[in-house]
């Protein structure tokens, strides 16, 4: 320790507050990898809609919350769905997350925002009558930490230099898909062929009524509300390696596999690679299906480059440890989802696909309020008087130990909401 004569002598040395601050806002913005993303499509039936915002802020104001939001949606019959999850789900995923909290906080509390996000969409798009529907492949990207959270049959890959290509998200499509062809029938839905007169059957496996192949999405609400709008959610954190997302419709990957994808367009820049993926994907399989992709590049800070380098084969790989408040959290169905490896690389940090509401918007130990002192559905972020609130574990079969007074709570509709997508009663909503 210096002397007071020492300290006295360097104060011209002494460094301002505001200079500090400035300093290490600086450093943390330096310690953040650059994030540059393209996007490229081809349309054939018009249906395909995307995201793309760099400009996102945990705390409005604050330049060092910035994220970043992507998100593809597919549509069919009819593109209405699309264009209202892509212009309201995100609004929607925030004013889910409690104010007030910092980064880590945020960034927990982001799977089940995400599932309320995705159910209060199809719950207000249903409202309107229209009977189209969406997948959606929803990926938020801050800093290191790359959310995705996904219904139907859009796809979000992560190529890391170094460990290979893995998939981050699971394809609801029945015919793929052995446990959510259970669950849509034990739930009240249908699952078949469509059947010729004769009684040939042809095609994949729909679900009926409504014929619809997809066993989650946005809107449908003339098939029925076994299918659900529940998301699929991954999260991980990346290593300072960097890596890259390519998030595409079905009309890439029905043309390609992952590794493909990945492939033709490793050295290129995000833009350029965006268009390669749609290339390539037209050279094997022409125009068959609105073919959409987005390429987003996570780039070390002290890479000047515009692009990753090329991803060499992966020479060893291992199991990941997977983490979410001290417990393992995984879907049972992710034999579907391609393991992360190579630790070191990725760290796979959250990971859960159940269709239960009771099981993915958990337990409250603490009853979420609002600004007036009211609980709060945590779906639609309704205020409720006390005595209105229904505890999304009341009834559940899922849990002896679990409390019908216990939050989080819903309003009476979502509660019916859940019950219509669990088989327990009909939705009750008219197409108009």
């Amino acid at each position: 320790m210096g002397s007071r004569r020492d300290k006295h002598s360097s104060r011209g040395d002494l460094v301002p507050l505001a200079a500090l601050i400035s300093r290490e806002f600086k450093n943390d913005k330096l310690e953040k990898p650059t994030v540059r993303y393209g996007s490229a499509a081809q349309s054939r039936k018009g249906e395909d809609y995307f995201l793309m915002r760099s400009d996102c802020q945990r705390v409005p104001g604050n330049q060092s919350s910035s994220f970043s939001v992507f998100g593809i949606f597919d549509g069919h019959n009819g593109s209405a769905a699309a264009i209202f999850s892509r212009d309201h789900l995100l609004n929607y995923v925030l004013d889910a997350i409690p104010h007030g909290l910092n980064r880590d906080e945020w960034l927990h509390a982001l799977p089940r925002a995400l599932v309320a996000g995705f159910v209060k969409t199809d719950k207000v798009f249903q409202s309107k009558g229209k009977t189209s529907g969406t997948t959606a492949t929803f990926v938020i990207v801050d800093g290191w930490t790359v959310t995705v959270a996904s219904v139907g049959d859009s796809r979000c890959i992560l190529d890391c230099p170094g460990s290979g290509v893995s998939v981050l998200t699971v394809d609801h499509r029945l015919e793929e898909n052995a446990e959510e062809r259970e669950r849509v029938t034990a739930s009240g839905g249908e699952v078949g062929r469509l059947s010729l007169c004769g009684g040939t059957e042809v095609g994949p496996l729909r679900c009926w009524p409504g014929g619809l192949c997809l066993s989650r999405s946005i809107g449908d609400m003339d098939v029925g509300e076994f299918i659900v709008p529940v998301p699929y959610v991954k999260q991980v954190k990346l290593s300072s390696t960097g890596g890259r997302l390519i998030i595409a419709s079905d009309g890439v990957w029905d043309a390609l596999s992952s590794e493909t994808a990945a492939k033709c367009c490793r050295g290129l820049p995000s833009e350029l690679a965006a268009r390669q993926v749609v290339k390539e994907t037209l050279r094997t399989n022409g125009l068959k299906d609105d073919t959409t992709c987005i390429v987003v590049d996570i780039i070390p800070p002290d890479n000047t480059t515009t692009e990753l380098p090329p991803s060499p084969s992966p020479k060893k790989y291992s199991k990941l440890k997977a983490f979410f408040s001290g417990k393992q959290c995984l879907w049972s169905g992710n034999k579907l989802s391609k393991k992360l490896s190579s630790v070191g690389i990725v760290e796979e940090l959250f990971e859960e696909g159940s269709a239960m509401l009771a099981e993915r918007l958990g337990h409250d130990d603490k009853v979420s309020e609002s600004n007036d002192g009211l609980f709060m559905c945590a779906i639609c972020q309704a205020d409720l008087t006390p005595h209105e609130g229904i505890s999304v574990h009341a009834g559940s079969i899922f849990s002896m130990s679990s409390k019908p007074w216990q939050g989080p709570f819903l309003c009476a509709d979502c509660r019916n909401k859940k019950d219509a997508m669990e088989g327990k009663r009909p939705s009750g909503v008219k197409v108009v």
